[in-house]
């Protein structure tokens, strides 16, 4: 029960947040939208060994500036993409470094790239055409960063890291359909379901890939003593 305290309290709060708590005002609105990544963040912590390795840590802070995205694009988008942006980047690295590469895992690029390309030319088609040509090369930037992320996380192996990091492409093209395409039913429970289990799933996937570390580790200890 008491390894289950902190994914219980998660779930009551972020069902508290999507579902309870109103609009207005907005600075109770965003620290509601805060806890759950807060809790998601110790709970990440919790999950590491006593000797994380670097790639590990790397994790943690992608999920740290990821909240930090929650908080500046209640805001501003361009400050929330780019705190994204960079958690994004951590995560990429992160996965990059406990990534073990076959042919079947590197396929992913073909969906993965040809799902980016429909969802960004329809966004980049809307941009244009509402005038906002400004954010043409950030969201650009965004879905390529997100792409490489989701493919890193596929070539971990690790199933929890690849349907975290899924839901998070989806959570985010719900998002930017909803903002610059048309508008989506529902779509703010769509979106925060999607993120929150992306981050929980991430987070949970750190006790797997550091044993995946560990054991990397020691096989190339043993091939250094040979």
């Amino acid at each position: 029960m008491k390894n289950l305290l902190i994914p219980i309290l998660f779930g009551l709060m972020a069902f508290l947040y999507i579902f309870i708590v109103p609009p207005e005002p907005l600075a109770i609105k965003i620290t509601f939208k805060l806890i759950p990544m807060a809790l998601i963040i110790i709970y990440a912590v919790l999950k590491l060994p006593a000797s994380p390795s670097p790639a590990l840590r790397l994790v943690v802070i992608g999920l740290f500036f990821c909240m930090l995205g929650d908080g500046f694009i209640a805001v501003s988008f361009v400050a929330g993409l780019g705190a994204f942006l960079v958690g994004h980047l951590f995560y990429l690295t992160g996965f990059l470094k406990m990534s073990r590469m076959t042919k079947l895992r590197l396929a992913a690029i073909i969906p993965i790239g040809f799902y980016s390309l429909i969802i960004g030319s329809q966004l980049i088609a809307s941009l244009s055409e509402e005038g906002n040509d400004a954010l043409v090369i950030p969201v650009i930037a965004y879905m390529l960063v997100i792409s490489f992320m989701a493919l890193s996380a596929i070539l971990t192996g690790k199933k929890r890291a690849i349907a975290g990091s899924i839901l998070f492409v989806i959570s985010d093209s719900i998002l930017s359909w909803n903002m610059f395409v048309s508008d989506i039913v529902y779509s703010d429970v769509f979106i925060m379901t999607t993120y929150y289990s992306a981050q929980f799933l991430i987070a949970s996937s750190l006790t797997a890939l550091g044993e995946s570390a560990g054991n990397r580790a020691t096989i190339l200890d043993v091939k250094q003593q040979l």
